[in-house]
Order: C-alpha cells, then sequence, then structure tokens
C-alpha cells in the first residue's frame, strides 16, 4: 500500500524576504577575498544605486515601502505616475495652454542588501547621514526618482500615488492563507486545490533625499507644498523692490497738483497763527 503525503506548503503562498538596509561595515572572512567581488548583475546594480546617489544633489529621491506588489499591479502604479506627470507637463499659466518639456520621474524596485553597500561607500554621505537615511527604509523598497527638484510636480505624482494605491482602512486586516487542516472539504491523501488569497497593495511615503539632505516622511509632504524656484526668486525680488515702489508712489502722487495744494493750505495755517498772535 503505497501512503501518499498530504502536500502542505502548496496550499500556502511563500512571503518574500524581506531586508534591511545596512551600513555597517562588511565582515571579513578569511576563505573569501577583500573587498568583496560581486557577479555581472550585482555589479551593474551597484553601479546604477551610485550613479543615482550622485544625482540626487539635483534629481530627488523618494523612498517608497510597498507590499503585496505583483509585477502587473506595479506596471499600472507605473503608467499612474507617467499620467500624473503629463497631465502637470500642461501649462495652464497662457490663455493657450501648451507642453512644457519636463523630464518623467522612474519607479524602481532596489535590492535592499546593495543599496545598503552603495550607501555605505557613498563618499559624499558620513556614516552619520548613512545611518540617517538606513533608518527611514524598512520592509520591501522602491525608489521614485524626479528629473529635478520641482515641488508643484512632486505634489501632483504623491497624490496619483494616492489615488493609484489608496491607504489601507483602519481594522481591516490582509487575508491570511487557509492551511488544508482547517478546511472542512479536506480530505488525507488528497491533493487540495491551491487558492491563492488577494492581497490588497500598500504603498507608503518613507522619507526622501532632496540635494542631499534627508527629509522624513511628513516632511516630504511639506516640501511638496512649496512653490517653484523661479516662483520664491520672483517673491523676494518682489519684496525688495516694494519699499522703492512705495516710495515712487507717494513722489508721483505728490509731485503733481496735490502738492501745491499741500503747500497752499501750509501757508494759509501759517498766516492763520500769525494774525492769532498779532490780535492777542
Amino acid at each position: 500500500m503505497i501512503c501518499v503525503k498530504p502536500i502542505v506548503s502548496s496550499s500556502i503562498p511563500q512571503m518574500a524576504r524581506g531586508y534591511v538596509v545596512s551600513v555597517k561595515p562588511p565582515r571579513v572572512y578569511e576563505a573569501k577575498p577583500t573587498p568583496r567581488r560581486y557577479g555581472v548583475q550585482k555589479t551593474f546594480l551597484y553601479n546604477q544605486y551610485t550613479r543615482m546617489l550622485e544625482a540626487s544633489d539635483n534629481s530627488p529621491i523618494i523612498f517608497l515601502q510597498h507590499t503585496n506588489f505583483a509585477a502587473q499591479r506595479l506596471q499600472k502604479l507605473r503608467r499612474d505616475i507617467a499620467d500624473a506627470n503629463t497631465k502637470f507637463s500642461v501649462s495652464l499659466s497662457s490663455a493657450t495652454p501648451s507642453l512644457v518639456e519636463i523630464g518623467a520621474p522612474t519607479l524602481a524596485v532596489m535590492r535592499t542588501s546593495l543599496f545598503g553597500v552603495a550607501l555605505r561607500d557613498f563618499a559624499a554621505f558620513d556614516a552619520e547621514q548613512a545611518a540617517q537615511i538606513a533608518g527611514l527604509l524598512k520592509g520591501g523598497l522602491a525608489v521614485l526618482t524626479l528629473p529635478s527638484f520641482n515641488p508643484p510636480q512632486l505634489d501632483a505624482i504623491l497624490r496619483a500615488l494616492d489615488r493609484s494605491v489608496p491607504s489601507k482602512k483602519p481594522g481591516v486586516a490582509q487575508p491570511t492563507p487557509i492551511k488544508p487542516q482547517d478546511d472542512p472539504n479536506f480530505i488525507p491523501g488528497r491533493k487540495m486545490q491551491r487558492v491563492k488569497p488577494i492581497l490588497t497593495p500598500e504603498l507608503v511615503v518613507m522619507g526622501a533625499l532632496i540635494e542631499r539632505r534627508v527629509f522624513g516622511m511628513d516632511n516630504v509632504r511639506d516640501v511638496s507644498k512649496l512653490p517653484t524656484l523661479d516662483t520664491l526668486r520672483a517673491q523676494i525680488v518682489g519684496l525688495l523692490n516694494s519699499p522703492a515702489v512705495q516710495l515712487a508712489a507717494i513722489l508721483s502722487e505728490a509731485s503733481g497738483g496735490k502738492l501745491a495744494r499741500t503747500l497752499e493750505g501750509l501757508k494759509k495755517g501759517l498766516e492763520e497763527s500769525q494774525s492769532a498772535e498779532a490780535s492777542s
């Protein structure tokens, strides 16, 4: 008699392992060469992450935590980001809206272990800055890079992320896989049909690296509400020019008949005061 062992693991989906971004010095092993040598794929990713950090002086980096994202759902998220950037590129400042050339943002899923190595080896950051960035990152890591620092563009993309991946309602938990033994229709020795639970994807903004300055979760939202640099420059110029404009307005008002009436009134006032003194 052949005994068929029930397959338990087939009905339980394997969860992806999550890694923490570590910037600690690597361990040294006697049998392995130092510094560590990576394969072709890991070397490519390491160089890509290093170039991303080097460009963070002008290209902001938004750190995202993703959970339960399938490949198709990730593609849809990229399309939603591209659509939001396209709508933002339409300039409404003129009577006839025209397209403005604005670079497209890029969303990439990161290898946390290699990103930690690139972050640790990046010469522009000291150990404190690298540890500060690593402390923000938890779970699955995705990075959204922008072509330049443009707060309105950042705000439009963040709102698109909120619409595409709504935040989880409080009190609603993800469905857990059912073990075969817990199924009332389970028959020992018979392979059960595998049913995958429908998981809801989650996306959380964990922080950002803007002009090589680290911003937390809440500060990223505050930065996105700022005006553009050109608008700020115009406001500063307006503040500096406002005293001169006010002085010019006063002089222009006093340069015409208003000045003559003012002097005439002053003359009459002096004459009345002199006549009052003479009578007394």
